[in-house]
């Protein structure tokens, strides 16, 4: 083993969806997989493009992007470190569904289509954590969807601060560098909708504001979960 593929199968241990293949398994991928590396900003993937690969997030984060009928960017999701994405396109041969943008500097690992697809087949456990990831994502759309549909624009924003936070010692917050177009980009509401919600929460007590990062205070937390509890029942 040279010491670029040694490399390589380190990358793909780093990702869980590869993390439990048999050493023999990891190895033969590993002969058709690469890492690259993508600066903020870049479409990594564009929707309609042909899919040849499937990518898993070492480093950084990414945003899920559509547009609407009128041409405006529409935030599906975020997707952190160890998520992967482009299966969807490699399983159905179908030209990519949404474009991949990164929020900060990305390393990703890149499978090519034709092994990823032969290691699923010989691989059962495999083949049911991509079924997870993509049942996942449907119950992610219904909330969307639902949420949409039946909670107001404070709510659907607290929800999304508790989906994309990260616990960093005894806090919670948002890390990433999301504008307020962002945010309402992925809550379904204007800028300045968002930006009146975000002040009223700050001066609730509800978060604080440090810097580009949001601290989430406990009662936020239970505000957002009274809401998803409330439309289950």
């Amino acid at each position: 083993m040279n010491v670029e593929e040694g490399k390589r199968i380190e990358a793909l241990r780093r990702v869980p969806l590869f993390s439990s293949l048999p050493p023999d398994q990891i190895a033969l991928l590993a002969r058709y997989t690469v890492t690259r590396q993508y600066q903020k900003g870049v479409m990594a993937l564009a929707e309609g493009a042909e899919a040849d690969s499937l990518y898993a997030l070492l480093a950084g984060s990414v945003k899920v992007t559509k547009s609407d009928e009128e041409g405006e960017e529409v935030i599906l999701s975020i997707l952190k470190p160890g998520d992967f994405f482009g299966e969807m396109a490699v399983i159905d041969e179908h030209p990519r569904s949404a474009n991949i943008v990164t929020l900060e500097p990305c390393e990703m690992v890149v499978v090519e289509k034709n092994e990823f697809m032969k290691c699923l087949a010989g691989n059962f456990d495999l083949t049911v954590l991509i079924m997870r990831g993509l049942v996942k994502r449907l119950r992610e759309a219904d909330k969307r969807i639902e949420s949409l549909a039946l909670v107001n624009v404070y709510g659907r924003v607290a929800q999304m601060l508790v989906e994309v936070s990260e616990p960093v010692g005894t806090l919670r917050m948002v890390n990433k560098k999301l504008t307020r177009q962002d945010i309402a980009r992925m809550v379904g509401a204007s800028r300045e909708m968002v930006s009146r919600v975000l002040h009223d929460l700050a001066e609730g007590d509800y978060i604080r504001m440090d810097g580009r990062r949001i601290i989430l205070r406990d009662k936020l937390i239970t505000y957002a979960n009274e809401l998803g509890r409330a439309r289950s029942s």
